[in-house]
């Protein structure tokens, strides 16, 4: 083992100095840049067996000084990423927060977590990555690795890290996510009458014929639902906010008056006159600006609320494992009955507030049809035969 250096001169400010610690049984270079406006000393430092070890990871620190980086040796990757998520996330929504907050407790920080920053190797994130592989799915792998590279990039903003070595890595495949799923033609009609005459029965109608998300749907007031509108027209229903913050919708696009079916303006106005009704028997003012789909305090409803009795009518419809289904896989059915009834893909994109068909094509893909098919069925309807399918039964997916 090498010896203890002899005390030599303080190293002055923006000087190298290497000297040995005995608690740490190592020889430490450090590096003096003054105070930082808390009064705390800035003193980056290294650690090493030898001198020649030492002065090598100097060298290294300088060059990254030098290019303006300020790395701090302790600086951890659980840092950098609590970090990231307390103030690289700024006006984000708060399910989206708790969504980046899950992932990374769960995935990242228990594996890369105790890491110094500054240390942290492209194999490292390539082994995680490898490892993660075998219980995420791609989508899933995708988002932490994500974080990561976000997490280590607000460092290196920072000044506190030199590169970031997850830039540096290829995702590899992970397990095949939950494919989504849509209602055939039979299951949709018996949705569509189980529970009439409830709320969540109008809710299920207004997604699945008319094609309105499920966050556009909780904050929905009587004021956008038109039932009977002047002029005679076709009744309609205006999609202008959504749960998200401010009340936005999703995108620009995702901002639109949509028409509803004659079934879906019936089961409306039906709604609408049961919650008159409540008002009138509980001695309450009927205000057009209520909610149509109000939880018992006046509020808009939680995802969870819906989920749970979107399952319960689920049940009553017939379906052998309602948990499978979730509120979102609404909308994917609606999807899936315009293509099979031979809506062009550029007419669902519009309808459902895509900016382009790449999305439509994209998410709903499974629900859209794969095959050209206006051939075949001018000839069937030419040439007629006895042959033809059956609908399946109402059974899940």
């Amino acid at each position: 083992m090498a010896e203890e250096p002899q005390r030599s001169r303080r190293a002055g400010h923006g000087e190298d100095s290497i000297y040995w610690d005995k608690s740490k049984n190592r020889f430490v270079g450090a590096i003096s840049l003054g105070y930082a406006p808390d009064g705390t000393r800035r003193r980056p430092k290294v650690y090493g067996k030898s001198k020649t070890e030492v002065r090598g990871k100097l060298r290294g620190l300088r060059k990254e000084l030098d290019d303006g980086a300020k790395p701090s040796a302790t600086y951890t990757v659980g840092q950098a990423v609590n970090d990231w998520l307390a103030r690289g996330l700024k006006g984000r929504e708060v399910t989206s927060l708790n969504t980046y907050r899950s992932l990374a407790n769960n995935h990242v920080i228990p594996s890369l977590g105790k890491a110094r920053l500054h240390e942290l190797q492209v194999d490292d994130v390539d082994l995680w990555l490898d490892a993660k592989a075998a219980e995420l799915s791609s989508e899933s792998l995708r988002r932490v690795l994500s974080i990561l590279r976000r997490s280590i990039q607000h460092a290196r903003r920072g000044g506190r890290v030199h590169r970031n070595v997850a830039e540096l890595v290829e995702l590899p495949e992970g397990r095949p996510g939950r494919p989504s799923k849509s209602l055939t033609l039979e299951q949709a009609k018996a949705v569509l009458n189980a529970k009439q005459g409830t709320w969540i029965h109008a809710y299920v109608v207004l997604a699945l014929l008319v094609g309105v998300r499920t966050e556009e749907e909780r904050p929905l007031t009587w004021s956008h639902v038109h039932t009977a509108p002047a002029g005679g027209t076709r009744p309609y229903v205006d999609v202008w906010r959504s749960v998200r913050r401010k009340g936005d919708t999703k995108t620009r696009l995702s901002r639109r008056s949509l028409a509803m079916p004659w079934q879906a303006a019936a089961v409306m106005d039906t709604h609408r006159g049961q919650q008159q009704a409540a008002c009138r028997a509980a001695g309450a003012a009927w205000r057009d600006d209520s909610l149509v789909f109000p939880n018992e305090s006046g509020e808009p409803r939680s995802s969870k609320s819906v989920l749970r009795q979107l399952r319960a009518l689920l049940k009553e419809a017939g379906f052998e494992n309602p948990a499978a289904w979730t509120t979102r896989e609404l909308r994917t059915s609606f999807v899936s009955l315009m293509s099979d009834h031979g809506i062009p893909i550029e007419v669902i994109a519009r309808v459902v507030g895509h900016s382009g068909t790449g999305t439509t094509e994209r998410v709903y893909r499974k629900q859209l049809r794969p095959v050209i098919t206006e051939g075949a069925e001018a000839m069937d309807d030419i040439f007629p035969t006895e042959t033809k399918g059956s609908p399946s039964d109402v059974t899940d997916a």
